[in-house]
């Protein structure tokens, strides 16, 4: 029996409800070089919209906090991340916290390990970011962390998911001990049912932090493979793959619509179902993104610019 009750390009009514239901709030993830090529904004994104700045090895810091500012006095939310493996010491935290809350007011953080294989400094884990309290001493009020619908073989080489699984256990009982509001971001996945039963898997462990998943926006089909390659997505890029054989689509580009129609059906079917939010990638270009969420998200998708 199928898991979800159509797999069409084209939303019904019914899932078309569900989708723009389940896009609202999304958020969107940049980066300093991404956002350098946008002139504003408010042109392209929902008043409100929740901006992650991934801090990728090699950024500056210093554009890491202009980007924020900018981002910040365009009226947008930002999250930026904060990779432990590449800070070097608790002081280099504390000093990051202030800048960012100085110039940007950020309030908000994705405190994440980082792309590096090893340990720059102090840190190797999320967890030890977190154990200094500078956070909660700096009054943030979101502190999201990583999540991997299926699995990760930097932290599990064997493709087990028990060290994944015991990471998350400590960040939902940290969560009883901060007053910021937590959640897990996830990596992207193309399939909806690895995520669907990976999301129910951490309900059944204990784990109800709120999820955000990670949507791959808009993109060349080459280009979506590419990231996917890097990014260690797991068996959901076989979605990927099947479409790379059908020539007459390569340079058609890929788009999200069917994971997020199914998981928008199931979650209007499914109400305690623990994704509260979509979080995008906008691998095929930031505009690309606002594009299609301006046009599968309903009114609330609309940009700043065009309802203020």
């Amino acid at each position: 029996m199928a898991l979800l009750p159509f797999r069409k390009r084209n939303a019904t009514p019914d899932s078309k409800a569900a989708m723009e239901t389940f896009l609202q709030g999304f958020s969107i993830e940049v980066m300093p070089r991404t956002a350098a090529k946008i002139e504003n904004f408010r042109e392209l994104l929902p008043a409100g919209t929740r901006v992650y700045i991934a801090h990728i090895d090699g950024t500056p810091f210093e554009d890491m906090v202009a980007t924020a500012k900018r981002l910040a006095t365009e009226g947008f939310p930002v999250m930026p991340h904060f990779p432990a493996r590449i800070i070097k010491d608790k002081a280099t935290l504390a000093d990051w916290i202030a800048r960012y809350q100085g110039e940007a007011d950020v309030k908000q953080g994705l405190v994440l390990a980082g792309g590096v294989d090893a340990p720059r400094g102090d840190f190797d884990s999320s967890m030890a970011l977190l154990e200094t309290g500078l956070f909660d001493e700096a009054g943030f009020t979101h502190l999201h962390v990583a999540g991997h619908p299926e699995g990760n073989r930097d932290i599990d080489p064997a493709g087990s998911t028990k060290r994944v699984m015991e990471a998350l256990h400590w960040k939902q009982a940290f969560s009883r001990n901060t007053d910021a509001k937590m959640a897990i971001a996830t990596q992207f996945a193309f399939e909806s049912r690895p995520v669907i039963a990976w999301a129910n898997g951490l309900m059944e462990a204990g784990i109800d932090l709120p999820v955000h998943i990670g949507i791959a926006g808009p993109a060349k089909l080459q280009t979506m493979i590419k990231f996917a390659v890097s990014c260690g997505v797991g068996a959901s890029v076989r979605v990927l793959q099947r479409r790379a054989k059908d020539v007459t689509k390569l340079v058609m580009p890929f788009e999200p619509n069917e994971i997020l129609a199914e998981l928008a059906v199931h979650k209007a079917a499914n109400p305690e179902f623990n994704i509260a939010q979509v979080h995008f990638f906008p691998l095929g270009g930031i505009k690309a993104t606002a594009g299609w969420t301006a046009e599968h998200g309903g009114p609330a998708g609309h940009a700043a610019a065009a309802t203020g």
